[in-house]
């Protein structure tokens, strides 16, 4: 069964090199999701006017991987506890927040931080967000397989590979 979720854990180069091999995962591109302004360019966004979130949009077949398998990955390759950043990259616009698409996907979502949290994985409260998606627009062009189009780029280097390397070893079975 197609299903789509809407992932924000920092840069979305992140996000989409990591997810798109998963098995069961068909497609990811990177987007803005949770802003004011229509249709935001990538300058509008890096600025932190416009409200929006650089996110990842994960599109899997749920007969092959699980909302709740995709959402231990995404804990796993980003800080929820990082408020408005993740790593170097600072401002609303890197925050923490899941978009769900379905109620389904918010409880579930909602029950994993919960045990998370209870569980005391991050010595810091998680401060992930868990919104319906709304206002939702893909990235330009130039951004959809940016890490496999882009390895020279030095945020590519010295960011997005040793977070790809690590997400492809310790997930390394769930990768098609």
């Amino acid at each position: 069964m197609r299903e789509e979720i809407t992932l924000g854990a920092g840069c979305f180069w992140c996000i989409e090199a990591c997810f798109k091999d998963v098995k069961g995962v068909l497609e990811v591109y990177p987007a803005f999701a949770g802003g004011h302004k229509e249709n935001p360019t990538y300058e509008e966004v890096c600025n932190g006017t416009t409200g929006h979130v650089e996110v990842a949009r994960i599109v899997f077949d749920s007969t092959e991987v699980s909302v709740e398998s995709l959402l231990e990955m995404y804990w796993f390759v980003h800080d929820p506890t990082q408020l408005n950043r993740q790593g170097n990259d600072i401002g609303s616009q890197y925050r923490s927040v899941i978009f769900y698409h379905s109620e389904q996907q918010k409880a579930i979502a909602e029950s994993y931080k919960n045990r998370l949290t209870e569980e005391k994985v991050w010595d810091l409260p998680i401060v992930t967000e868990i919104l319906p998606i709304n206002n939702f627009y893909r990235a330009e062009n130039y951004h959809h397989n940016y890490f496999e189009l882009n390895p020279q780029n030095m945020y590519c280097q010295s960011v997005v590979r040793p977070k790809v390397e690590k997400f492809r070893k310790v997930f390394a079975e769930k990768l098609g």
